[in-house]
C-alpha cells in the first residue's frame, strides 16, 4: 500500500486565507480535491492529511467523498509536540513541512509521496510518484519529482524555491533554496543581498513532491531535533524538507533520485495567482480531462 500524504496545514499568509480549501474548479472543486482524484487514478489507496486541528470540522466534511474510494486519514500538525527535552515557546506560524511530515509518522507505514495542498502537480506527476515509491520499497532510496524552475514562477510576486544539484548518475547532490525569485527584465532572478542573482530557467526545482521510504522519519527526527537547538527560541524559524533533505544528502544519509515531471504545475501563492488557477481548470473539464462534478458525495 502506498500513501499520499497531504501538507494542509499552512496558514496562507501571502494569499490571504485557507488556500488549501479555496474552491477554483468549475463545480466549487479545491486544488485538494484534484490531488487526490489523481493520486486515486494513478493507483494510490491511501491519503493521509496533515491539518491544523483550527480546520478539523472544514475538513470532516470535506473529505467525506474521498472515504468511499480510499483509506483516508487525518493528524494534527501541533506545534507543542516536539521532540523530547524540547520546551515549546508561544508560535504564530507552524514549525514547517519537516514538523509536518514527522506529524504522520503513526499513521505512515509504507512508502508515500508528500505534496503541497495549494499545489496542481498534473496527472502524470502521481503516476510517476506511484512508481517511485514501489522502487522505495525495494530498496529504501527517495525521490525528488522536478520541475523546470522557469514553469514554477507567478506574475504576481516572488517565490521560494527549492533549486537541486541533479549528477550526470540522476541522484541529487545539493539542495539550495532560493527566495524571493521572479521574472525581472527579460531574466529570471533571485534578490540576495540587495544584489540580483540570475538563476537559469532550466534549473529543476522541488515543489515538495517527494517520495520517501517510511525510515525517513527517523532521518528526520533527528534532523528536527538539531534545528531546534539551533534555532528553536527563533518564533518565526521554520524547517522546511528541502533544507532537511539537502542535508542528509550531504551526509550520505539517504539518496534521492531526480526524477522529472511533465506537469503541468501550477499554484495559489500569491492571491492574484486565482484567476489564471480557475480558468485553467475549466480549460481541463471542457478538454474532458476531468468529469463535473470531480468528485461524487
Amino acid at each position: 500500500m502506498s500513501t499520499l500524504l497531504v501538507m494542509a496545514a499552512g496558514l496562507g499568509s501571502r494569499y490571504g486565507g485557507l488556500k488549501q480549501l479555496d474552491r477554483v474548479g468549475p463545480d466549487g472543486e479545491t486544488l485538494i480535491e484534484y490531488a487526490v482524484f489523481d493520486a486515486r487514478r494513478a493507483g494510490f489507496t491511501r491519503v493521509v492529511f496533515v491539518i491544523r486541528e483550527e480546520i478539523a470540522d472544514a475538513f470532516t466534511s470535506f473529505i467525506r467523498p474521498f472515504r468511499a474510494a480510499l483509506d483516508v486519514t487525518c493528524v494534527y500538525q501541533d506545534p507543542s509536540r516536539l521532540p523530547a527535552g524540547f520546551q515549546p515557546r508561544p508560535r504564530s506560524v507552524p514549525w514547517g513541512t519537516v514538523h509536518a511530515v514527522l506529524a504522520a509518522r503513526g499513521a505512515v507505514e509504507s512508502p508515500f509521496a508528500t505534496i503541497n495542498a495549494d499545489d496542481f502537480y498534473g496527472a502524470a506527476a502521481y503516476r510517476i510518484a506511484l512508481a517511485r515509491c514501489e522502487i522505495a520499497r525495494v530498496d529504501a532510496t527517495g525521490s525528488a519529482v522536478l520541475l523546470p524552475l522557469e514553469r514554477t514562477l507567478s506574475e504576481h510576486g516572488p517565490v521560494v524555491r527549492a533549486v537541486c544539484r541533479v549528477g550526470g548518475d540522476g541522484w541529487i547532490d545539493d539542495i539550495q533554496e532560493v527566495h524571493g525569485i521572479r521574472r525581472t527584465e527579460g531574466t529570471i532572478a533571485a534578490a540576495t543581498d540587495g544584489r540580483l542573482r540570475r538563476l537559469d530557467g532550466q534549473a529543476r526545482v522541488s515543489m515538495n513532491l517527494w517520495v520517501f521510504p517510511p525510515v525517513v522519519f527517523e532521518w528526520l527526527d533527528g534532523w528536527f531535533a538539531e534545528f531546534l537547538r539551533r534555532s528553536g527560541d527563533d518564533p518565526r524559524a521554520e524547517a522546511g524538507l528541502p533544507q532537511a533533505i539537502g542535508d542528509l544528502i550531504a551526509r550520505g544519509a539517504i539518496r534521492v533520485r531526480a526524477v522529472d515531471s511533465p506537469g503541468p504545475w501550477f499554484g495559489l501563492t500569491h492571491a492574484a495567482d486565482r484567476p489564471q488557477v480557475v480558468a485553467a481548470l475549466r480549460e481541463f473539464h471542457e478538454r474532458g480531462e476531468y468529469p463535473t462534478p470531480l468528485w461524487v458525495s
